[in-house]
């Protein structure tokens, strides 16, 4: 779910990324064309962005309803995958 105001967005031409209202070490995502990016600014006011392409993973990510519930599903995602 996007709210108004939050630092990442999405429209026909990409994604709209506002770093100056970021939280550092904070993660924000979005879905544009059936990816999912992830987002977040570091201790040192660096952007660092992954895509997420596998498409399981992406529908989960969409249903995700705010921070607390992205970040469960990464824990519970590396937990498998180690």
């Amino acid at each position: 779910m996007i709210l108004m105001g939050y630092p990442v967005s999405t429209d026909e031409n990409g994604i709209n990324l506002k770093p100056a209202e970021m939280e550092k070490e904070k993660l924000y995502h979005c879905i544009f064309k059936d990816k999912a990016m992830l987002v977040f600014k570091d201790l040192q006011d660096n952007l660092n962005c992954y895509e997420i392409e596998e498409a399981d993973l992406v529908e989960q990510i969409r249903k995700c309803s705010n921070n607390d519930d992205l970040e469960k599903l990464f824990e519970d995602y590396l937990k498998e995958k180690t």
